[in-house]
């Protein structure tokens, strides 16, 4: 079978669940030696003990991403472990400024906030800062520390994880969109900057995900049955069809394609454009 990342060096960073998790696991089957980065390296080094069970070579590495010394160490650990970065999928990132990871079944109990601080009117700077430090610039800081370190061995490809809310506003998630907003425009601008060093730069816009993210919200019947209605699939997502869509953007498959966002939605966007 032919493995569309043979011999690649594949950097994850919100590894340890959701979209990342099912984006390291895949990109090892597919060849690829994984660097699983994550804010939690306990669920990180779980993630690596999966990928080796398939037959993959991983390591681990605990980051903060919105901390730029944290993102140069987690450059440093991947290539004194695997020598070289070939792609990555930059996937960290909250729902909310209170947001932490957890495993599914924990998260609808777990996911507790101040509701009034979501809505514009009364949303905190340090709530609002946190989700952009996080959701936008944790990304820009990948980004450009992956890209540097590219251009030394002669391109690559990068994936954004961004949103349908990247171009949908949501109600009470004001921070949320405008830092996938961000998201994309950040990945257009880096695609032309870095087309010239051979490193593509693409973008992924979930919709409604199964994950542990979206736990608390998928724990109630109402709400899938309200997110499933609104989705011309008539389903959620779940974290594989995220997952391969990214492989497709960082296999040579998509060697002509750059300052794209992929929207695996199940029709949310073209039904909003109709």
């Amino acid at each position: 079978m032919s493995q569309r990342l043979q011999d690649k060096v594949a950097l994850i960073t919100g590894g340890a669940s959701g979209i990342g998790r099912e984006c390291a696991l895949k990109f090892a089957v597919e060849g690829a030696s994984v660097v699983v980065a994550d804010l939690n390296p306990e669920r990180a080094a779980a993630v690596v003990d999966e990928a080796i069970a398939e037959g993959g070579q991983a390591i681990g590495i605990g980051v903060d991403i919105s901390q730029p010394e944290e993102v140069s160490s987690m450059i440093k650990g991947a290539v004194e472990n695997f020598g070289r970065i070939d792609v990555c999928v930059a996937a960290a990132g909250i729902s909310h400024a209170a947001y932490v990871s957890r495993e599914p079944d924990e998260q609808a109990t777990a996911d507790r906030y101040d509701k009034g601080d979501m809505l514009l009117l009364n949303k905190s700077l340090e709530s609002w800062q946190r989700v952009i430090d996080v959701n936008l610039t944790g990304v820009m800081l990948t980004n450009q520390a992956v890209a540097n370190q590219m251009i030394k061995t002669g391109g690559g490809a990068i994936v954004n994880i961004a949103s349908v809310a990247a171009r949908t506003a949501l109600m009470g998630s004001s921070d949320y969109c405008v830092s996938k907003a961000g998201v994309w425009m950040l990945t257009k601008c880096g695609a032309i900057e870095l087309a010239r060093h051979n490193i593509r730069v693409n973008a992924v816009g979930p919709g409604y995900i199964r994950t542990s993210m979206s736990g608390a919200a998928t724990n109630s019947e109402a709400w899938v049955t309200a997110r499933t209605r609104e989705t011309p699939l008539r389903r959620l997502g779940e974290p594989s069809d995220i997952a391969n869509a990214c492989l497709y953007l960082c296999s040579d498959e998509s060697s002509f394609v750059t300052g794209e966002i992929i929207f695996p939605d199940g029709g949310i966007m073209a039904d909003s454009r109709a």
